[in-house]
């Protein structure tokens, strides 16, 4: 998931009562990105809601984006567009900068086999959006609901106070959250959205299953040598992990040019016309952008819950899966889509927003979708691996 944490509710929404003392009681409290709290606000069972965000990282907001492209990108589905659309957070995306895809060509490097994945009934297949890009227009919409959504930026959570589910009068019905900066609040609902090193998953105590697949993933904004509409999405399958998995090592920028191109051009031979498939050549890489390479490792991670009493999971900080698939982010926003219909539901009946009883169905479905997702990125890279030893 694209953003850094909020506090109050961690990841989601937070309602607030007034302050006692130097504690704060939200309904909503919301450690993570802002998609959480930016659609709960718009729902109009919310309007009588008070959300607060954790926001560990700065304010981003852009009028215009600068000439160079960001490295951190996330691959948007349509499926995830129409959730911003929904919200208004599209347009904003729009009159930035996006690039869609419109055909997707995958093939192996030991072989003749390729998949070419296009959808006639779709102008779009996916959209590859930067991070900064989401964030500045979620930014933007939460700026509209200001009345009801409270964000602290560069914020840290160093500690929580879980309620028992029967708790005595002695004791605090809601989630006590402490801040570095030494404000405490308290919230109704905490919602967990920052990351899968997720502190709220860890004070929580959920067990998170994790699998490290040994590999990193190289990234760096490329730039092709030929005029082309760029609109294909490519993905090659090598000895050593897809080809947006390249080994990484102290080479120079020249050589990093000539491996990734290599990479590509060496696969022309193999893309004979057959079939009722058309194939397309690869491009060649003409430059890289300086300073834009970065590292990350890969692995996978599951909790084994989502939801407990008065806490929610939701994004890396309940399921981190392979980047491969491309579907980390979507699958966030699933889980914001479907938290925000169950909260939504509860506030029209008037229910208690911390009550995790009416979310178990929906969420044993969610978890079993991901675990499948996570488990066939698995079963994937093993097979490549296998296939290529």
């Amino acid at each position: 998931m694209v953003g850094s944490a909020m506090a109050a509710v961690l990841g989601k929404a937070v309602t607030r009562s007034p302050a006692v003392g130097d504690k704060r009681v939200p309904d909503l409290s919301v450690q993570g990105p802002a998609e959480g709290s930016w659609i709960l606000r718009h729902d109009i069972h919310f309007h009588d809601k008070k959300i607060a965000l954790l926001e560990a990282g700065p304010r981003k907001e852009y009028d215009h984006m600068p000439d160079s492209y960001s490295n951190r990108v996330s691959s948007i589905s349509p499926g995830s567009a129409t959730l911003l659309s929904s919200c208004g957070a599209w347009d904003h995306v729009c009159s930035l900068r996006l690039k869609p895809f419109r055909r997707m060509q995958v093939w192996d490097a030991c072989s003749e086999a390729m998949i070419v994945f296009e959808k006639d009934d779709l102008d779009d297949m996916g959209y590859i959006v930067e991070n900064d890009v989401i964030m500045s227009a979620l930014t933007k919409q939460l700026d509209a609901v200001a009345d009801r959504v409270e964000v602290f930026y560069r914020s840290k959570a160093v500690g929580y106070t879980w309620p028992l589910p029967s708790h005595g009068c002695d004791t605090s019905p809601w989630v006590q959250v402490e801040l570095a900066d030494g404000r405490r609040l308290q919230t109704k609902l905490l919602i967990g959205a920052d990351g899968h090193n997720s502190l709220v998953r860890k004070e929580a105590e959920i067990q998170n299953i994790e699998h490290q697949y040994d590999q990193s993933a190289v990234v760096a904004t490329l730039h092709l040598s030929e005029a082309t509409d760029n609109n294909v999405a490519w993905q090659r399958f090598l000895p050593t992990g897809p080809i947006a998995l390249l080994p990484w090592s102290n080479i120079n920028h020249s050589d990093f040019i000539d491996t990734a191109g290599a990479m590509f051009r060496s696969a022309i031979s193999l893309l004979k016309p057959s079939g009722t498939a058309v194939r397309q050549l690869p491009p060649s890489v003409a430059k890289v952008d300086p300073e834009s390479r970065a590292m990350f490792p890969l692995g996978m991670g599951h909790a084994t819950e989502y939801v407990q009493h008065r806490v929610a999971l939701i994004g890396d900080a309940a399921h981190r899966v392979h980047p491969l698939a491309g579907q980390g982010v979507n699958l966030g926003f699933g889980d914001i889509a479907c938290l925000a219909h169950h909260l939504s539901a509860a506030a029209f009946n008037g229910s208690d927003l911390g009550a995790n009883h009416g979310f178990c169905q929906q969420v044993i479905y969610c978890q079993s979708a991901c675990q499948q997702l996570a488990c066939e990125c698995i079963a994937l890279e093993r097979t490549v691996t296998d296939l290529n030893i």
